[in-house]
């Protein structure tokens, strides 16, 4: 027997720890109701979204549908605008830019010049007569079956509801129950914030019906109510009593069909849902809705080793990680709530999450709580391959195929060119062209940043078909570009005008940041063409061009230069840093080839500095953390966790109680953004070598992660302990070569599809 024991002993202690381990059990909690929008806990499945306040006396649950718009089909395009396009770009090169501006604000601007606004849709009130008192209150968020559950007690009874959102089902669901019989007694209603409005009940059912009044938008929602104890249905509301339990599923569909398309009839929906509610088990739909969620959730784990506060309710937490940040888990928790919200917010076939990913409770949200390309829409995705939730990406695709159709119109309209082009917001009708003002809307790469992320699917995919699917796409994008580009009069490059850097500065000839995204565009047409052998004479083109292009260039101060000009103020303290996306999520500025212009990235971000809005924080967390410093990073995720409406908090940004991201008012993007830069401390593929623990902070020695994705087709799992890696399991997707490296430590080896890799800590091969 004592002979076995050592073996066993040493491969016990030479496995990689993060081979297998158990899901943390993340939760957001509280121990009072909402009282606000954003104190109440989202739940989703893509395509309907809902907020619950879990008050006592009167439940509030906010719901929205994803195509509930203002407005209808629409071409945005401003005819004849090309006309005047060489007058703008010779107003710029002789730098009267007031000029320019004024003629563009008049004659090549969007038509209208705003887009439309998503809308709520309405809200579902249960009243509870008598618990206005009330104890042992909680109210939580269980991340691992996407459940909210609220309890209390009245006068010796438990009341309980729960509350999902299932994707197979299609549904809301809410369960009802007591822990002594017949002692459920209230009231359930729906009501909608639109004038154009009418309810109608019958029997354990009612419906609303909504009309948008500023467009052609229709609406349908429904409920219908299940339950052991008595209904009693009256005009605006179903009475219930003498109930232990009761079930309510609820459901809501407009006319949309496409951004081209409004003509679908809700009413047929609602026939078939509510003899579906009436035959549905509740413990059957919870149960598939959480496997349904779990197929994507379980896939991806992450834990940070240390103290937790895990038993604190979150908005206490957040108040506590802004005076001391030394809650590893809560980092963590983090990332799984934005794979959460993302989950909940974009699912196949539906459209992708907006600003505010699908929940929304104003009639004019902030900016319409449209789809903001310049940054916003494209930050929203930035975690979805890496922490393993491709298929969530698709939605984001769709919109990339259906705004290349209108771009084609705006492209040959506002600039007499072929191909497509997109400006720096659309809506879901698809607008392409510019809008609000000249000074920040006319902005031209915003094709070429979302054609980025079809490139970056194939990356980690390693996805022939699919790239085969949406190459055409890419190379509209780039052929708009290779018409639009015009050379500059000083220097002799190529340059893109009028264009301007996102959202400062105003109209201008040649933002950096355009033409790292140009240049991006032209190299991954030219590797999609060499992949998929086809259109070899397009990829020469784009080969001849891109050295044209005006390159990087380092100012006076030892910055990276925002405009062809060295005009940079260090004193101005944006929250945009567009003029590094070269950097990050771009990559043709790095330590490895180009480390004069990552010192010269690093300076402009330092005259920045920290503060941000929300997004722009998580925006800043993964430039730290491609620079490797994780302690600066941790700095600027402990500001993003930070109470958001704390008035001792003298700075924007942070966090809102249920852990919403604070612009400040709320947008997703900073919850997305924020998880992508945690997760871009542990692993970095970007170069072709997967990088491990690249910027590891001081704050998080200890943890692992699991199901972890890298370019080439690689998922990884492994842990550290004392800033040390312990170990790492690498499955091969593709069959690749794959080459690790930790430190000064590296690895190469080729892979068979479908195999598994050890390694211990040192990066020597276990098995």
């Amino acid at each position: 027997m004592k002979t076995l024991m050592l073996p066993i002993l040493i491969w016990l202690l030479i496995i990689p720890e993060s081979v297998s381990f158990a899901q943390a059990d993340y939760q957001l909690f509280y121990n009072q109701p909402a009282f606000t929008w954003t104190e109440a806990l989202p739940v989703g499945n893509g395509r309907l979204g809902a907020m619950v306040y879990g008050g006592p006396a009167q439940e509030q649950i906010q719901f929205n549908e994803e195509t509930l718009w203002t407005g209808g089909p629409h071409d945005y395009s401003h005819k004849g605008a090309s006309k005047y396009l060489d007058e703008i770009r010779q107003l710029l090169f002789d730098g009267k830019q007031k000029e320019a501006q004024d003629l563009a604000s008049e004659v090549f601007m969007s038509e209208p010049l705003h887009q439309q606004a998503y809308q709520p849709f309405g809200d579902l009130i249960i009243n509870f007569p008598g618990h206005e008192e009330y104890a042992n209150y909680t109210r939580k968020l269980d991340l691992g079956q996407a459940l909210v559950t609220t309890s209390y007690k009245v006068n010796g009874v438990i009341f309980t509801r729960e509350v999902f959102i299932s994707n197979p089902d299609d549904l809301l669901a809410i369960r009802i129950t007591a822990d002594k019989p017949a002692a459920l007694h209230f009231d359930v209603a729906m009501d909608s914030p639109h004038f154009l409005k009418s309810i109608l009940t019958d029997g354990n059912n009612q419906q609303l019906d909504v009309k948008i009044s500023d467009g052609v938008m229709i609406g349908k929602a429904w409920f219908r109510v299940d339950t052991d104890g008595k209904v009693t249905p009256a005009y605006d509301k179903i009475a219930v009593s003498d109930a232990t339990s009761v079930v309510i599923y609820l459901s809501a569909k407009t006319n949309f069909v496409n951004f081209q398309d409004v003509s679908d009839i809700p009413q047929r929906y609602f026939n078939a849902s509510i003899r579906k509610f009436s035959t549905l088990d509740y413990d059957e739909t919870k149960a598939r809705h959480i496997t349904d969620y779990q197929s994507l959730y379980n896939r991806f784990q992450i834990s940070f080793d240390g103290e937790s506060r895990g038993k604190t309710p979150t908005n206490d937490r957040i108040q506590k990680f802004w005076r001391d940040p030394n809650d590893p888990q809560f980092v963590s928790q983090y990332v799984q709530y934005a794979r959460y919200l993302m989950i909940s917010s974009s699912r196949p076939g539906g459209q992708p999450a907006n600003l505010q990913g699908i929940w929304n409770n104003k009639l004019n949200p902030p900016w319409d709580s449209k789809w903001t390309v310049n940054i916003n829409a494209e930050m929203n995705y930035w975690p979805v391959e890496v922490t393993n939730l491709s298929e969530c990406h698709e939605p984001f695709f769709n919109m990339v195929e259906e705004v290349s159709q209108s771009g084609t119109i705006v492209a040959k309209e506002h600039y007499d060119a072929d191909g497509w082009v997109l400006h720096h917001n659309t809506d879901i009708w698809r607008g392409a062209a510019p809008i609000n003002a000249s000074n920040h809307g006319i902005w031209v790469t915003g094709g070429a940043w979302i054609s980025s992320h079809l490139w970056e699917h194939y990356l980690f995919t390693q996805d022939k078909e699919f790239l085969a699917k949406y190459y055409p796409i890419m190379k509209g994008a780039a052929l708009f570009f290779t018409e639009f580009l015009v050379k500059d009069p000083k220097t002799g490059y190529l340059i893109s005008t009028p264009s301007n850097s996102p959202e400062i500065g105003g109209l201008v000839a040649g933002p950096t940041m355009d033409h790292q995204l140009i240049r991006n565009l032209f190299e991954i047409c030219i590797e999609a063409s060499e992949i998929l052998d086809t259109d070899a004479e397009f990829a020469t083109k784009l080969k001849e061009m891109k050295p044209k292009i005006a390159p990087n260039q380092i100012g006076r101060l030892g910055q990276l230069q925002e405009w062809m000009q060295d005009v940079d103020d260090p004193d101005v303290h944006h929250r945009h840093v567009s003029h590094l996306w070269g950097m990050y999520p771009g990559h043709e500025i790095n330590w490895v080839e180009t480390p004069d212009l990552m010192k010269a990235a690093m300076q402009s971000l330092k005259f920045r500095g920290d503060e941000g809005t929300g997004w722009s924080l998580g925006w800043k967390i993964n430039f730290w953390a491609r620079f490797l410093d994780g302690n600066r990073a941790y700095k600027l995720i402990s500001m993003l966790l930070s109470p958001a409406e704390d008035p001792l908090r003298k700075v924007r940004g942070g966090s809102y109680p249920n852990l919403f991201d604070a612009h400040p008012p709320f947008q997703i993007d900073g919850n997305f953004g924020g998880a992508a830069g945690i997760v871009e401390m542990l692993i970095q593929s970007q170069l072709g070598t997967v990088d491990l623990l690249p910027a590891l902070p001081d704050a998080l020695p200890d943890g692992s992660i699991s199901g972890v994705m890298a370019r080439g087709g690689f998922e990884l799992s492994f842990s550290w302990k004392g800033g040390e890696l312990q170990g790492v399991d690498v499955i091969s997707k593709a069959g690749n070569k794959c080459q690790l490296r930790y430190g000064d430590r590296k690895m190469d080896f080729n892979t068979e599809k479908g195999k598994t890799y050890k390694f211990n800590g040192k990066l020597k091969k276990i098995s």
